[in-house]
């Protein structure tokens, strides 16, 4: 049993496949920001592998470089 477990434990080191809590982490948000994101559809993509919700390294950081904003579009609401 315990094989089976230290073999799967190597697997998942390298695997480039986030939980909502490592991903919210990873793109810096607080993990109900992005939960409530994947609800509303604004978040990035995601995947379901049986119940469990699975975020892809390269589309977390694709979806953010896709929010990139410069100074001149993005002045924090203000005139």
């Amino acid at each position: 049993m315990d094989d089976e477990n230290e073999r799967a434990a190597r697997a998942k080191k390298g695997s480039p496949f986030l939980n909502t809590a490592q991903a919210a982490f990873y793109i810096g948000l607080s993990q109900r920001t992005l939960d409530k994101m994947r609800i509303k559809g604004s978040g990035p993509s995601f995947r379901k592998h049986g119940r469990y919700v699975r975020y892809h390294i390269d589309e977390l950081d694709e979806w953010s470089k896709g929010r990139k904003t410069t100074a001149d579009t993005n002045d924090g609401g203000r005139s």
